[in-house]
């Protein structure tokens, strides 16, 4: 199947399945030295991993990552880098009623007009359970930013139906806010507002015991990003990051910086005043969301996605047979009430696979310049 493969320099392949033996990702352009192992990659695989909260599927997988190829004492060797994440806790089973019927929101239908077959166990190759191998590449990514320039990425809970978090200043969003709450427990909902947080929670509550789903927004922050990555035209920055997010499950909506706000504003309300501080040039305000022509500014890097209501539920719902008969449909699986808590590592994991991919691919062009 293509598609696949995502990124030039810095390139990622996955393959698997829901209800598979189990997923794997392919990287290829990562450097040589760079210090990796299985400890670093199980932190953003437990952030992604089901079971972890009342709030998210009880699906119960470790989400053990194993390295087949490309690191050797520790650091990365240059060459293709290989790693599998193995599933544990199938219930292929509880799929058996829906084989031959489409379930409304999903990629059932979709899949049979585009292949004239489908794998109906969790939605095969449409689950978010293929998300485990970006994630786990996304760590590389992470580390490779980090390494050359100092990059940062922080993704957190912005809004769960009509409650929306008050985050006055985006990028100093920490990930200890994200993950903990002040008095050390596990911050389950990933809202640096903790208030709406609470509001969240209760509200995810409501709509699990009612069967049913909720969406919501995730904001993801990048700093410490150099100005100038990005190419003209069809592979902006811009571009590719919002192509990465749109290709996560469930995302229906992507923005950066004011977004669609800037319908209401004027030019001379919307531009954001050059100037410089100590030498560098800046801007006075970040409407721009860190991006201006689709290069970055230097700035930081602001994006939301919105996400989509979970499509499987236990609750009953009209739908249609494979051959077009009028039936109801209810979804025995495990799946989450809201998929905003899970979804920050995934969307964190592709804006970083973006950036490391941009800034090879700048490295590439300018050779020994310095970036911004």
């Amino acid at each position: 199947m293509p598609g696949n493969s995502f990124g030039q320099f810095f390139r990622i392949t996955t393959a698997g399945e829901s209800h598979g033996p189990g997923n794997v990702v392919i990287i290829d352009g990562v450097p040589s030295g760079i210090p990796i192992s299985v400890d670093d990659l199980m932190v953003d695989m437990d952030r992604r991993r089901p079971g972890q909260s009342k709030l998210t599927t009880q699906r119960k997988e470790a989400d053990e990552a194993e390295i087949l190829a490309g690191v050797f004492e520790g650091r990365t060797t240059g060459t293709s880098v290989a790693i599998l994440i193995r599933n544990t806790d199938q219930r292929s089973k509880d799929y058996s009623d829906i084989k031959d019927k489409y379930r409304p929101g999903h990629a059932d239908y979709t899949y049979d007009a585009r292949f004239g077959f489908r794998d109906y166990r969790g939605g095969g190759r449409s689950s978010a359970r293929e998300t485990t191998a970006r994630v786990a590449a996304g760590v590389l990514a992470k580390k490779l930013i980090a390494q050359e320039f100092g990059g940062k990425v922080v993704g957190y809970v912005s809004q769960v139906g009509n409650i929306k978090a008050s985050i006055p200043s985006p990028e100093n969003v920490t990930l200890e806010q994200v993950e903990s709450l002040p008095d050390g427990s596990p911050n389950i909902v990933r809202c640096p507002d903790y208030e709406a947080g609470k509001k969240m929670i209760e509200l995810i509550d409501v709509v699990r015991k009612d069967t049913d789903s909720i969406g919501g927004v995730s904001e993801i922050v990048a700093s410490g990003v150099p100005a100038g990555l990005g190419e003209p035209v069809f592979d902006k920055l811009k571009a590719d990051l919002a192509k990465a997010l749109f290709s996560l499950p469930a995302v229906l909506g992507v923005e950066y910086g004011i977004g669609f706000g800037c319908a209401e504003l004027r030019g001379s309300e919307n531009n954001d005043i050059f100037t410089s501080e100590n030498g560098t040039i800046t801007t006075e305000s970040n409407r721009h969301g860190g991006m201006l022509g689709g290069i970055s500014s230097g700035l930081p890097i602001v994006l939301r996605a919105a996400i989509k209501p979970t499509s499987s539920l236990a609750k009953e719902q009209d739908t249609v047979s494979r051959d077009g008969t009028p039936t109801t449909i209810t979804t025995k699986g495990r799946h989450d009430p809201c998929l905003l808590p899970r979804f920050v590592p995934m969307g964190e994991a592709m804006v970083a696979l973006v950036l490391a991919d941009h800034w090879l691919r700048w490295k590439a062009i300018r050779g020994g310049a310095t970036a911004g």
